[in-house]
């Protein structure tokens, strides 16, 4: 087969190295990739929002199945064409993406699936979207309804500093994203990311994984896109994984396939998991992001077969997927500074030294080689150091003595990456 992947992060790096381990694969390409991809995939200079170039690229190239990775995409319709002209593809097309592409449309679906969620309501205008805190108890979520780079979720600690953050995320904070906001009631738990493939009619399970989303130890500071993740996750056993099959994933593919949206791909659930089981938090169209590093270390099985079932609507037949038993953890390095302003083009040395060392796997997300070959950063967030173990504590060591081995002084990390798990197993 000849695959293009299409992205540039971490999530693409850990998919083309995961789909370049399969003996069905003749020949790999990733538009645009970065400088770690090119080490298991041949890199093409087109933007993943270049719809149609990318189309050119396939029908030039032959191209046997397109596996999208980032949303964008995804929801500019680029499966869409490609199906079009019968090009299989791993993705599900616009109108079913926007389970992410829009917060207000996930929670309409939610109601109309009976999945369970937070109480909400949607707003395009600031006054009623205040008045609506009075029906809640702080703290309050506020999303904008858009793509905004995992980073338009917002939680104010009290009703004065919610009142602010409406005004500045419906005047521009999230770009034309925070035009429509969503104000949600906030859920009390613990948080998991829960991953399920889908062919349009099947869901097959995938596993649990749980992510890191604020910048600083101890979970402080504002959201980011993640900045670090492992499992398997304690909370998340098989009844749980049952349950959010029959509760959650089900009705929502269900329901999107009666309503002529059918769902192909892979179905990112954000969990809230409380005294009264899962509830929704969100939807994405997509692996998340740095989850999906880690999801790739843990599976056994080829990949492969499982994207081609989902594209070719055949997930039925194919048996489930296989797991590595090992802990495994990634940890982000980013650029000073993020997720606000931070600078690119630094260099970073012994990737190379960190990526030798036994159960490690440095995926990247953020780099680019410059005119001498020397790596550079090209982002916020810039490296996946991953790694696993027999236990979260080895696991954990390994990330960070990875971490350490790289040369980075414009770059960071959070130090406490896993720390709920590593509680569970004392």
């Amino acid at each position: 087969m000849k695959i293009l992947v299409v992205g540039g992060g971490g999530r693409e790096h850990a998919l083309c190295w995961k789909i370049r381990k399969s003996p069905l694969v003749k020949a790999l390409f990733c538009a645009p990739g970065n400088a770690g991809i090119a080490k298991v995939a041949e890199l093409v200079d087109i933007g993943s929002d270049d719809v149609p170039a990318l189309i050119e690229f396939a029908i030039e190239k032959s191209i046997d199945l397109v596996v999208i990775g980032p949303e964008a995409p995804l929801v500019a319709g680029l499966g869409d064409r490609l199906r079009a002209i019968s090009i299989p593809v791993f993705g599900p097309n616009a109108n079913a993406a926007q389970v992410e592409a829009s917060k207000a449309f996930t929670k309409e679906l939610c109601d109309r699936a009976n999945i369970p969620t937070a109480r909400y309501g949607k707003f395009t205008d600031p006054a009623a979207a205040k008045a609506f805190l009075d029906e809640l108890s702080p703290p309050y979520v506020l999303k904008a309804d858009g793509l905004a780079a995992g980073k338009g979720v917002v939680i104010p600690e009290t009703r004065a500093e919610a009142e602010a953050e409406i005004d500045e995320m419906m005047s521009g904070k999230f770009g034309a994203a925070g035009k429509t906001l969503v104000i949600e009631e906030f859920l009390k738990g613990e948080e998991a990311s829960f991953f399920a493939l889908c062919d349009g009619t099947t869901a097959m399970p995938m596993i649990a994984a749980q992510d890191h989303k604020r910048v600083h130890d101890g979970d402080k500071g504002p959201n980011t896109g993640g900045m670090g993740a492992y499992s398997p996750t304690p909370i998340a056993d098989h009844a749980l994984v049952r349950r959010t099959m029959t509760d959650i994933i089900i009705p929502a593919i269900t329901t999107l396939a009666n309503e002529g949206m059918p769902y192909s791909g892979v179905l990112f659930a954000g969990l809230m998991i409380g005294e009264d089981g899962p509830k929704l938090i969100e939807f994405n169209a997509r692996f998340g992001d740095p989850e999906c590093q880690i999801l790739m270390t843990r599976l056994l099985s080829d990949i492969v077969p499982y994207l081609k079932a989902c594209a070719d609507n055949e997930l039925a037949l194919m048996p489930p997927m296989s797991w590595h038993g090992s802990a495994a953890v990634t940890v982000v390095m980013a650029a000073n500074g993020y997720p606000g302003d931070y600078e690119k083009g630094t260099e970073i040395r012994n990737v190379n030294a960190a990526d030798a060392l036994d159960h490690v796997t440095v995926f990247h997300a953020g780099t680019k080689r410059g005119a001498k070959g020397e790596l550079l950063a090209n982002g916020g967030r810039v490296l996946n150091v991953t790694a696993s173990g027999d236990t979260y504590a080895q696991a954990i060591e390994r990330a960070y003595q990875a971490v350490d081995t790289i040369d980075w002084p414009e770059g960071f990390c959070r130090r406490d990456i896993g720390w709920r798990a590593l509680e569970s197993s004392r």
